[in-house]
């Protein structure tokens, strides 16, 4: 149990470093909160458990524990990603807009294979041009 603890101890160790690099190296908001929601999601989820099988005493809060962050941390995400978009907190300029037009063929239903994302593309500087109008 010791050693299993301590290789998800490592593990989390090493997605909360790449989480807090993906925060400090992704350009605006929305891929930061992308990039830190999943990966210290799972770097939190593997150092609590793997504290848990260090200490077995613990290991029933740890769970609780995991429990919590697993309930709260995708919630807290949208609601900073909700909050920044009503706030128009601006986007990176190489970001994509799609539209649902782009998913669905002249028939209503879905593409199977999705085109040239270049000829399906919104950019955010068409959006925002449009908007202004």
């Amino acid at each position: 149990m010791v050693i299993a603890g301590q290789l998800l101890i490592l593990i989390g160790s090493i997605f909360l470093f790449l989480g807090a690099l993906g925060i400090i190296r992704m350009p605006d908001v929305f891929n930061r909160i992308q990039a830190g929601t999943k990966a210290t999601t799972l770097g939190a989820l593997s150092l609590i458990i793997g504290v848990g099988l260090i200490h077995t005493e613990f290991l029933w809060k740890a769970i609780v524990l995991a429990l919590f962050v697993v309930l709260t941390n995708p919630i807290s995400s949208s609601t900073i990603a909700r909050a920044s978009y009503k706030l128009k907190v601006p986007m990176f300029r190489g970001t994509v807009i799609k539209t649902e037009e782009d998913f669905l063929t002249d028939s209503g239903q879905p593409e199977s294979q999705p085109t040239d994302r270049s000829e399906n593309s919104v950019s955010v500087d068409a959006v925002s041009k449009e908007s202004e109008k």
